[in-house]
């Protein structure tokens, strides 16, 4: 039997479409459909950015995938106070609960769809009749997404398959099977995407209007940097690779102005109501009110029947529904004392205030119950919470810390970057950094990392950048050890290589 796969289904690219604000007016023409055709894409330029806009919605479908990998295998919420039963894909990843019988993602998370979508867009670009300089930005534009998602795949499983074109046709299920490419063969096609992605956007460092929810080429840059400094200590690139991660983190470094700096105040960084031109993000994914909100973190909240009880500082009062009196999710995740000791002593941290609050027990001797994630607390609407923050995938802060990380890598001096970080976080408090040792730098600036991205899915992912010995140092020796049954990468499930001959097993599973 012949499966034609020529059809790609885009009723979320054109609700998503929508809520992208510099396409709107674009797509005020698009016709019609329930699915979009490769071949009428290659004759109707709006089915093609219909085609464009659904890349977007795919990946925005990923929020809460690339939280997970990015983020709960990090010491961040390890043996956390929650108030409710634990959410279990959470405890799995923060217990490192992880074998070959007991695999926390299957069928590679669903990201070989979004490939998919991505493939086809940049196979159809080229041949349709929208013209330069949108066909030229769009596919610099799909280059970087791709590398981004590929990126996130070898780090988390090493070597994946690699699929680069589109597919037209199955005729058996034999067409299907692929082996994993070597490491070394998947982050050479990343860098080639991002050398793709730079090429076509053609030194043109400009955010598109409005909310910045497409990738653009100070993105690419910023993948780039954080790319090699990744393959630079883990695939043996070393200083060769940190120089090229320093060179394209310090090009972004050097836009500094108006459009691209640090938000003074931490907080409108997230703010919804200040999404439009924020110069901290550099690309973010899309929520609107009445579109789609985020639901990925309900379960850092808290229900409604507990926040009459909970009170936000060791005192009967303010009770958490007096200040939140919408917030109704659960509390299936959170953080142990030493983590929220650790984040809140010391000068006061805008970061740790405008991203969590302890709650407590309303009645003495007001016990800690756990934490409430306010970073993603979005807004009200009449009598409703709307979860309708943004959510970064690289802002301003992320271009510093790498470029910090860079220079400690070359054994150069990161004061500068570490300097300016923590002076918006502590203001006149802000601590003092003094040079050290590469180790010394390093853990200075996983600090930062931490406070920086509590909830944003970047804590493993440096742990991880940084090199083996800072994981094994960060993460609870009984769950992560160098001796332990869980590895650094992630397993694939049995059925997986059951139904592909050619796929073998993470190496140490």
């Amino acid at each position: 039997m012949k499966f034609n796969k020529s059809f790609l289904f885009a009723s979320l690219c054109v609700v998503f479409a929508g809520s992208l604000v510099s396409c709107k007016k674009q797509l005020e023409d698009v016709v019609p459909q329930d699915s979009i055709s490769k071949q009428l894409a290659l004759t109707d330029a709006n089915a093609t950015q219909t085609l464009y806009i659904g890349v977007y919605a795919r990946f925005r479908a990923f929020n809460s995938t690339f939280f997970n990998l990015g983020e709960m295998r990090s010491d961040i919420w390890t043996d956390g106070l929650f108030t409710e039963s634990a959410d279990p894909t959470s405890q799995q990843l923060y217990t490192q609960n992880i074998s070959a019988l007991n695999v926390p993602y299957a069928n590679w998370a669903g990201f070989y769809n979004l490939i998919y979508n991505i493939n086809n867009v940049i196979d159809v670009l080229p041949k349709s009749p929208v013209t330069d300089p949108d066909k030229s930005r769009w596919l610099a534009e799909m280059y970087g997404l791709r590398a981004y998602v590929y990126y996130t795949m070898l780090k988390t499983w090493g070597g994946v398959p690699l699929t680069t074109e589109p597919v037209v046709t199955i005729n058996n299920a034999a067409e299907t099977y692929k082996a994993r490419s070597a490491e070394a063969d998947v982050m050479k096609q990343i860098k080639s995407d991002i050398d793709k992605s730079l090429q076509l956007f053609n030194g043109n460092n400009a955010f598109p209007s409005g909310n910045r929810v497409y990738w653009n080429r100070v993105a690419t840059l910023t993948l780039k940097g954080d790319v090699y400094i990744w393959s630079g200590t883990n695939t043996g690139g070393g200083a060769a690779d940190y120089t090229t991660a320093k060179a394209a983190l310090q090009e972004v470094k050097n836009l500094e102005g108006a459009t691209l700096k640090l938000d003074a105040n931490y907080a409108d960084i997230f703010d919804p109501a200040k999404k439009a031109n924020n110069p901290e993000i550099i690309f973010a994914l899309s929520y609107e009110s009445g579109q789609a909100t985020q639901g990925a973190f309900s379960i850092f909240t808290v229900n409604g029947v507990q926040a009459s009880s909970y009170s936000l500082a060791p005192a009967a009062t303010p009770t958490v529904n007096t200040v939140y009196p919408y917030v109704n999710g659960a509390n299936r995740v959170g953080m142990n004392q030493a983590m929220i000791t650790r984040l809140t002593s010391g000068p006061a941290d805008q970061r740790i205030a405008n991203s969590l609050k302890v709650m407590y027990s309303a009645a003495s001797p007001f016990p800690v119950r756990g934490v409430l994630l306010t970073k993603w607390i979005g807004t009200v609407s009449g009598t409703s919470q709307v979860y309708n923050n943004d959510y970064p995938v690289y802002r301003y802060a992320d271009v510093l810390l790498l470029l910090a990380e860079a220079k400690a890598k070359l054994g150069e001096d990161p004061t500068a970057e570490i300097m300016q970080i923590r002076q918006r976080a502590y203001g006149a408090a802000a601590p003092a950094f003094t040079n050290g040792s590469i180790t010394d730098n390093m853990n200075a600036i996983l600090e930062e990392y931490l406070r920086e991205f509590i909830g944003e899915g970047k804590r493993w992912w440096a742990l991880r950048r940084a090199g083996d010995s800072y994981v094994y140092a960060a993460i609870k020796p009984s769950y992560l050890s160098p001796t332990s049954t869980a590895k650094l990468l992630l397993p694939i499930s049995t059925s997986m290589i059951n139904n592909d001959p050619l796929l073998a097993q993470t190496p140490g599973y």
